[in-house]
């Protein structure tokens, strides 16, 4: 595999290999995909590399365990 650091990728590497690990936002009606792809500019842009990205999102990821008490999967 290639390396996917911005020292060894150009822009426009760097804009497939997030267009590719992604995938299609176009059918999302979640309305978290705009966020989502705008959350790899900085990388993109060359400015942070992925891992840094990634490991920001993961940091401000909350749990729901404080959230309200659920049962089943709502599929019911």
């Amino acid at each position: 595999m290639k390396s996917i650091l911005i020292k060894d990728t150009t822009k426009e590497e760097r804009a497939r290999i997030v267009a590719e690990a992604i995938g299609n936002t176009e059918g999302a009606c979640d309305g978290c995909a705009p966020g989502l792809e705008r959350m790899y500019d900085a990388y993109i842009e060359g400015k942070t590399e992925l891992r840094e990205i990634n490991m920001a999102f993961r940091g401000h990821y909350v749990s729901g365990a404080e959230g309200p008490d659920k049962s089943g999967c709502g599929m019911n």
